[in-house]
């Protein structure tokens, strides 16, 4: 953990004092809320020449589940850290895993919802919202995310070369990350919020950290996305210019044609061609600072 992190002071004492996770294993295939899959797009990576599957990570309080791949036989791989959408870590988060593992990344998709319950048993999103990811606090979450970084350094692989990159939920988190922690060199938000209410669980929001980021975010979003306002992404835009060095090194790209989750290839929002799109320009963000 980052000592300096101000989120530290906000986390509600007991997510760190009970030793009780209710998630300890990934399981298998998608999360309920998202059936039936759209089988004839998802993509599949398959795990020939590649360390894949779950993981423990020591954490505060007790060990997390997380997902990891990477190139077996790899000689110090830098790392990215993954974070799924609001359905925790299932095959899609597993998959993206994979294609980086392909690329030679030590990549690392945590759990981040263990304590709370498993996103990927409810059946409809505004469950997950009420009983999951409102009640998963920032702090706990940059804190499970610093233990993957440390596990990962534990195991040979280069956290020097640190990068992070999130879907939806996991997008407003990689904004987070790159204000918390000073290792990370890069990282990508696919459609995250960007703002919202400030209260116990969520007290900062990326516009309120623009200030603070230490690494440069790429940020893609969907210009039909409805959950994203534009005029919210737009003011991003405008206060990156006023924000840290990383700040102003930071980019946002907007798909005039895409909606949220159009890099979500087992949904009817993929789009095949700005997913493959940001994909690529993910990769050549990663390159600079990362690879």
């Amino acid at each position: 953990m980052n000592p300096n992190s101000e989120f530290d002071s906000l986390v509600p004492k007991q997510s760190f004092d009970r030793r009780s996770f209710l998630v300890t294993s990934l399981g298998a295939g998608f999360a309920l809320a998202v059936q039936p899959v759209m089988a004839q797009t998802a993509i599949k990576t398959d795990d020939a020449g590649l360390l894949a599957g779950e993981i423990k990570v020591p954490v505060k309080d007790g060990e997390m589940v997380a997902y990891r791949a990477m190139p077996k036989g790899a000689n110090k791989p830098p790392v990215v850290l993954v974070v799924s959408e609001i359905f925790g870590v299932h095959e899609y988060i597993k998959d993206v895993c994979r294609r980086f593992a392909k690329l030679g990344y030590c990549a690392i998709a945590p759990e981040l919802f263990a304590r709370q319950g498993d996103p990927r048993s409810y059946t409809s999103i505004p469950e997950i919202l009420e009983k999951i990811t409102s009640k998963t606090p920032d702090a706990q979450v940059m804190s499970d995310l610093d233990a993957c970084v440390a596990w990962a350094a534990g195991k040979g692989a280069d956290t020097n070369r640190l990068a992070i990159t999130g879907f939806c939920w996991g997008g407003r988190i990689s904004w987070l990350y790159s204000a918390h922690n000073p290792q990370l060199k890069a990282a990508v938000a696919w459609y995250g919020r960007l703002v919202g209410p400030a209260n116990e669980i969520t007290p900062k929001h990326p516009t309120d950290l623009v200030g603070q980021l230490m690494a440069p975010v790429l940020g893609l979003y969907g210009g039909l996305d409805t959950g994203i306002p534009l005029e919210t992404v737009e003011g991003m835009e405008k206060a990156l210019k006023q924000g840290s060095v990383a700040a102003k090194a930071s980019e946002i790209y907007v798909y005039d044609n895409a909606p949220h989750a159009f890099h979500a290839d087992y949904r009817p929002s993929y789009h095949k061609v700005e997913a493959e799109d940001g994909w690529a320009r993910m990769q050549a963000w990663f390159r600079k600072s990362v690879v």
